[in-house]
């Protein structure tokens, strides 16, 4: 099975992928991982990334689609994956249409986590972490015990600039618009469907298992 997981930042899209491509046995394949991957390795594509990157210009669409094509190409992938993080937009949805039809393949199923904005601001808004071991909290479902400190060390805790809700709120509208014309595309493909993500997240994993089929 080959899919696409859709979900906002904070709808848990990436949770909900590691767990799909467990229970499927298909690879999961992170946009993110492999731009990590790339750099970190300096492989070609990635010193072509940094180079942007370094210049303070986005990655152009062409250099993920080739990180994420050769990706798709290893023997892990040939029994199917989970894509996540991309593609992020119309332009790249149709260059791996064009490159998995050149390889006799098609995206099975668009899979979109939906969960409303207020609770991704909150979801993401409520992130602190601790200044010196850097122990993750959520100031609803994970506070410390004393407000504002870290439970293992007693230090200071602070959030992340782009945890902020008005950067948070930012980032959504971005998404959003990058989105809408994307959940159009696969809807004309009548690939995309629609799963309730502010649920348990077993309730959410339940859910996809019964629409991808």
């Amino acid at each position: 099975m080959r899919m696409v997981l859709l979900g906002a930042p904070g709808a848990g899209k990436g949770t909900q992928a590691s767990l799909l491509a467990s229970l499927k046995g298909v690879a999961h394949i992170s946009s993110g991982d492999l731009f990590r991957k790339h750099l970190g390795s300096g492989t070609d594509l990635g010193n072509l990334a940094k180079s942007f990157m370094d210049k303070g210009q986005l990655v152009p669409d062409r250099v993920t689609i080739n990180m994420v094509l050769e990706r798709i190409e290893e023997p892990d992938a040939t029994g199917g994956y989970v894509l996540d993080g991309f593609p992020r937009n119309v332009a790249q949805a149709k260059a791996l249409d064009v490159a998995l039809t050149e390889a006799n393949q098609q995206l099975d199923v668009v899979p979109m986590v939906i969960v409303d904005t207020e609770e991704l601001v909150m979801r993401l808004a409520g992130r602190w972490i601790c200044s010196q071991c850097q122990k993750p909290y959520h100031q609803i479902t994970a506070p410390p015990a004393r407000l504002g400190l870290c439970d293992n060390d007693d230090s200071p805790l602070y959030q992340r600039d782009d945890d902020k809700s008005e950067i948070v709120r930012a980032r959504l509208d971005t998404f959003e618009e990058q989105t809408a014309p994307l959940i159009g595309y696969y809807e004309t493909q009548k690939k995309l469907v629609r799963v309730n993500g502010q649920q348990d997240i077993e309730e959410v994993t339940t859910d996809l298992l019964k629409a991808i089929g």
